[in-house]
């Protein structure tokens, strides 16, 4: 009985210990994307750099003419470092996703920016522009199958056999409706 007890508070810590190194990558990937907006505000390029992948995978949806952080990124229109500011008004991540949200200071453009982070770099940055974002997370609805399983397929049948997927709502960006206006909504999966 005291080996069962034994190995019952040991999972507990291997628990606790693993939700607090998720908890602490997750606030360091905050602090790099952090880091990108106080780097474009001071327009500190060498840190940008630093923080940034040459190769950077950058994906936009809004009016083109608001493509101010692609313009700030790749120097192309150096009044756009004056123009706009990104501040902002919240961050939430998930792992290597962090969810940045903001708008302009006459509250007429609302942004949300989903960084994706790995060993310290911004690899991905998806931006939306007057659009409200919700964020979920695809998984099979059946308790056996990883999380990461988009179907899932029987192989002692001639035809596939899929499992309906479960997608909940992880977080919804709010500056949207502070914006006062109607948006188009998208929804991202991670």
């Amino acid at each position: 009985m005291q080996h069962n007890s034994f190995l019952l508070k040991n999972n507990r810590n291997k628990l606790a210990n693993s939700q607090e190194i998720l908890e602490e990558t997750d606030f360091s990937n905050q602090r790099v994307v952090l880091a990108l907006y106080e780097a474009l505000s001071s327009h500190d390029v060498a840190t940008v750099h630093q923080i940034v992948a040459p190769d950077l995978e950058w994906w936009f949806h809004g009016p083109p003419s608001h493509q101010f952080l692609m313009r700030l990124l790749t120097g192309t229109d150096p009044a756009s470092a004056t123009s706009f500011r990104f501040v902002p008004q919240s961050i939430t991540s998930f792992g290597p996703t962090v969810l940045v949200e903001g708008c302009d200071h006459v509250l007429s453009i609302s942004w949300v920016h989903a960084c994706t982070v790995s060993d310290g770099i911004i690899t991905q940055i998806r931006e939306y522009f007057n659009t409200s974002l919700t964020v979920t997370r695809l998984r099979n609805s059946g308790p056996s199958s990883p999380p990461s399983d988009l179907t899932s397929t029987s192989s002692s049948s001639s035809t596939a056999a899929t499992t309906p997927l479960h997608c909940p709502s992880l977080w919804e960006s709010s500056v949207s409706s502070r914006v006062g206006k109607s948006v188009p909504g998208l929804v991202l999966a991670i």
